[in-house]
């Protein structure tokens, strides 16, 4: 069990993750508290909305229906990956659940089948609705689905958790299908991956010349894509830093240090612009021929 997030911090870790997070509305006071308490929190569930387009499913999970007020989860995440937060607190998302599902995630041991509907998982679930029709034939674009993982990923690095704390709403609440079109289980071993410092593909070369498969002695090795997040100090990220002011990249107002932070993926991300790539290869979240071609020194300890 964990104290939730606050609004700020959610945005935060998100985009320390390399997403693009966009901020609806009043969404930091937006939520269903004065029906029920919001927290301890123990997991992060994930839906479909059933609907299609952006504008329409993000209005949808803001305001909600007539018969289930918004928010109806904490995030949208459309088909380009992008996330549209859209409530902070308690939100009209998970409904009633199985105990023993919630003890195995509380546990992060193997999910029962769900066969009850008996305890409020609104109160204890961090949810994030998936831009798809949940038909079955509606695709799941690969930077969906990656941004489902980073999502993932951030939320269980910040309380501590392990890939079994995510769950799919058909894990939770007998009857539900949701997500549709992924397993949830796959879904698992990529957060598993991305956790342990895997995860996401590093970006393509463009225009630029490849790296030598080996970097030079005196350079610090790329420690990988997921080692860059919110809470991770390391005196590489230091070297890394100073490296990006040399270049012109700075985006620093204090710094650079040791600690990760969003003024690091911003520099990064111009960084990235720079050598030109764009897009999401441009999230600002190192790469292996961006970070090979930074020339980053080896940090004395």
């Amino acid at each position: 069990m964990a104290k939730p997030l606050s609004a700020g911090k959610l945005a935060e870790i998100l985009r320390a993750e390399g997403l693009t997070v966009h901020e609806v509305r009043n969404w930091r006071r937006h939520n269903r508290n004065h029906k029920g308490p919001w927290g301890p929190v123990n997991g992060v569930m994930i839906h479909h909305t059933a609907s299609s387009g952006t504008e329409g499913s993000v209005n949808l999970c803001y305001e909600g229906r007539a018969d289930l007020p918004g928010p109806l989860c904490h995030g949208v995440i459309d088909k380009k990956g992008e996330v549209h937060l859209v409530g902070s607190g308690r939100a009209n998302h998970a409904g009633l659940g199985d105990n023993d599902v919630l003890r195995a995630v509380v546990n992060e041991s193997r999910l029962p089948a769900d066969n009850e509907a008996n305890i409020d998982g609104n109160r204890r679930f961090y949810g994030f609705e998936c831009v798809n029709l949940g038909n079955g034939k509606d695709e799941w674009p690969a930077a969906q689905k990656e941004a489902v993982e980073r999502v993932s990923a951030a939320i269980c690095r910040a309380h501590g958790w392990n890939e079994r704390s995510v769950i799919g709403h058909k894990e939770w609440q007998p009857g539900k299908i949701d997500p549709r079109g992924f397993t949830m289980d796959g879904m698992r071993k990529r957060i598993a991956e991305r956790l342990r410092g895997g995860g996401g593909d590093d970006p393509m070369p463009k225009p630029e010349p490849r790296p030598k498969p080996e970097q030079p002695a005196g350079l610090a090795e790329f420690p990988g894509s997921g080692f860059f997040h919110v809470g991770q100090v390391h005196p590489v990220i230091d070297a890394m830093g100073r490296r990006l002011a040399e270049e012109g990249c700075s985006r620093y107002e204090v710094g650079p240090g040791p600690r990760w932070t969003d003024a690091d993926r911003r520099s990064y991300q111009a960084w990235q612009q720079h050598l030109g790539f764009k897009g999401k290869d441009a999230d600002g979240i190192p790469g292996k021929v961006s970070w090979d071609l930074l020339k980053v020194p080896e940090p004395r300890r």
